[in-house]
């Protein structure tokens, strides 16, 4: 028997262990040339796995274990021969048959209609299930291997009944009291084993707050031109792009020019050398079902709004699929979070290192201000940037986010470069 070894590759440069998350194919399947055969989780991604030989697959590693770059995961035998009738497994070892066992023998050597990826979800389907009480044995998957997408499991959710009215007592004269000590109060507690995002994420930020000198500085900004910008030209930003102007891209590149005229702000430290950049690549926050990841959009100075969409648009769907490669994770001289999304009103955003700042964009209220001497009700954000002392002065964080705030109050002046 001749026997192929599959190894962890190397991913990424600073990627030295990942953990086997599931796999794809079941033990003493037969798979093809570069068939996934499991997912990897890195501290950034997850990544499928693909057979480097055709085969019989013999599993090695078991799935939650942590493998080490270069650990050994499965092997396949080479000699094997892929079954007739499509079948995924082996054939079995040609026996003679007895009246007894006959019925049994034709029961094994059934083709077999699936493959042991039929009925896993995705990570985003996963999270759809799980938010929609729903089971993954009652959905049809339609991806690779009768995997299921996360259109599956939408589909899914949107097909699910309204759960019924409880019905109403027959008798409802007397009320029944119940003592607390007869009354069945949940106590459960479950353990769920962190997972490598998570621990990465959470040793950054613990960092980021211990060995940087953090410090935040708040404004507002009047939304009023820029909604009024949004609403004139969205449609014919939409009939000419084919997708919706939105308030990151407008953000973003209001920071890129501020990042332009303020270079500490787009530094960050390396030993004791400040690095500079004559670029903006930002960083744009995206939740996850496994945490926050923040992929850059590269040179934000030099990209239009429609260009700017674009890319955020293809991160957002990368991240909350995992299918973001560690290219599309690497760089960023700057990042913007969105808090607002979720209803925050205020907070203080914690530095993405080796960056220097990051800006925090909240909940849009109507709220009454003073406009020349009058009070109006206007759209108005909280804007946080939280910055490192050690390398940006007071003075020019504040600077900074003031330039922002006049950049979005008056978007004529990113469109005239004023």
């Amino acid at each position: 028997m001749a026997e192929y070894e599959m190894r962890v590759p190397t991913i990424g440069e600073s990627v030295t262990e990942v953990t086997l998350s599931q796999w794809l194919k079941a033990d003493g399947d037969y798979v093809e040339l570069d068939d996934p055969i499991c997912e990897f989780e890195s501290d950034k991604a997850t990544l499928e796995f693909p057979a480097e030989a055709a085969g019989r697959l013999i599993h090695v590693a078991a799935t939650g274990d942590d493998l080490e770059i270069g650990a050994l995961v499965a092997k396949i035998d080479t000699t094997a021969v892929k079954p007739d009738g499509g079948s995924s497994k082996t054939a079995p070892a040609t026996t003679t048959a007895t009246p007894e066992t006959a019925p049994v023998a034709a029961a094994k050597e059934a083709p077999a209609t699936t493959t042991y990826a039929s009925g896993h979800p995705s990570p985003a389907a996963a999270k759809i299930l799980k938010e929609n009480n729903l089971e993954a044995s009652s959905v049809q998957g339609t991806g690779k291997d009768a995997r299921i997408t996360k259109e599956d499991a939408l589909k899914a959710a949107a097909a699910k009944p309204a759960d019924a009215p409880a019905a109403k007592s027959a008798t409802v004269d007397q009320p029944v009291f119940v003592a607390p000590e007869s009354m069945a109060f949940s106590r459960n507690t479950s353990t769920k084993k962190m997972s490598r995002m998570r621990k990465t994420i959470a040793k950054r930020l613990v960092s980021a707050k211990n060995e940087t000198a953090m410090l935040t500085t708040f404004n507002e900004v009047d939304l009023t031109a820029v909604m009024e910008l949004r609403a004139k030209y969205q449609d014919k930003f939409v009939k000419k792009y084919g997708i919706k102007l939105g308030f990151m891209s407008l953000f973003a590149k209001a920071c890129a020019k501020a990042l332009m005229e303020k270079p500490d702000v787009n530094a960050y430290l390396s030993d004791n050398e400040i690095i500079y950049h004559d670029y903006a690549d930002i960083s744009i926050a995206i939740s996850t079902p496994n945490g926050l990841v923040v992929p850059p959009v590269h040179n934000v100075e030099s990209l239009n709004f429609a260009q700017i969409e674009y890319k955020i648009k293809e991160l957002s769907e990368k991240a909350r699929t995992g299918t973001l490669s560690m290219d599309e994770m690497s760089g960023g001289t700057f990042t913007i979070t969105n808090g607002g999304v979720f209803g925050s009103l205020l907070s203080t955003p914690i530095l993405n290192e080796p960056q220097s700042a990051i800006l925090g964009m909240h909940a849009i209220q109507q709220r009454p201000v003073a406009v020349d001497g009058k009070v109006e009700i206007r759209p108005m954000m909280y804007l946080a940037l939280s910055y490192d002392h050690r390398i940006i002065d007071g003075s020019t964080s504040v600077t900074f986010l003031v330039r922002v705030k006049e950049l979005l109050e008056d978007p004529i002046n990113l469109l005239m470069d004023l």
